[in-house]
């Protein structure tokens, strides 16, 4: 593991029954960066979040987070060593008010987790829906609680599983200015995104998934006009989708 990386994926797979989700990913996320990962529906990006946080036990492989190895941990032992994450799908407890939402990740109820929720809830203008129940809020405000939800922790490593799906584009720039933010003062961040324009603009490093292996991996201009990567979305490659006329 290279001095500079937090999270570090070593030929990892992940079958079920005849189906190979993972087929030896390996990679790295750099300390104090955004690294992003595209790819194809399906390629596999969603299966090594499960398994680098814990949720999926059954891979085969290394995982390493600040070069101690985590794989087969359970999730609340990866959540307590630093790593925290969003889900694809939104998953705020809907009986509970906004407030309750966020305390409930502090795994205590005193002042100081009450003040520090209510301080992020002010960062992203929510502070006036604190007694709100998580199911009265629309989806982008879900999406939006979950995501301070998982700042509730102070955690140095957080994945983000396509966070900006579904939400207005209010609240997605809003979103994404607190992840400009907080990786300015530190904290690193491995996304999963869906739009091309925002991985262009947010990441540093970016790793494409196709058929669970990594097929490409640089900077975003690097990987947007690789053979390999045109292929696995377009079945084209670069030199034949120039001759085409969009």
């Amino acid at each position: 593991m290279t001095a500079a990386a937090l999270l570090e994926v070593r030929d990892v797979h992940r079958d079920f029954g005849g189906v190979h989700a993972l087929s030896g990913v390996t990679l790295q996320v750099a300390r104090g960066r955004i690294t992003g990962m595209i790819g194809p529906n399906g390629s596999g990006k969603t299966t090594l979040f499960q398994v680098v946080s814990g949720i999926d036990r059954g891979a085969t492989g290394q995982v390493f987070l600040d070069g101690e190895p985590i794989l087969g941990l359970r999730p609340s032992q990866i959540y307590q060593r630093g790593l925290a994450r969003t889900f694809q799908l939104s998953r705020v407890f809907p009986q509970l008010t906004v407030l309750e939402n966020l305390m409930v990740a502090g795994h205590r109820h005193d002042r100081a987790v009450r003040e520090r929720a209510i301080g992020l809830l002010e960062k992203v203008g929510l502070r006036e829906y604190s007694a709100v129940a998580g199911s009265d809020l629309s989806y982008g405000q879900q999406r939006l609680v979950e995501f301070l939800r998982v700042l509730m922790s102070d955690p140095a490593l957080i994945l983000l599983d396509e966070p900006a799906a579904g939400v207005n584009p209010t609240l997605r720039n809003t979103l994404w200015d607190m992840v400009r933010h907080l990786n300015g003062q530190g904290t690193t961040f491995f996304v999963i995104e869906h739009d091309m324009g925002v991985i262009a603009d947010l990441c540093d490093d970016v790793y494409v998934l196709s058929e669970g292996q990594v097929i490409a991996h640089g900077d975003f201009e690097t990987v947007r006009g690789n053979d390999t990567v045109l292929a696995a979305y377009f079945g084209k490659t670069a030199a034949h989708r120039g001759t085409e006329n969009d």
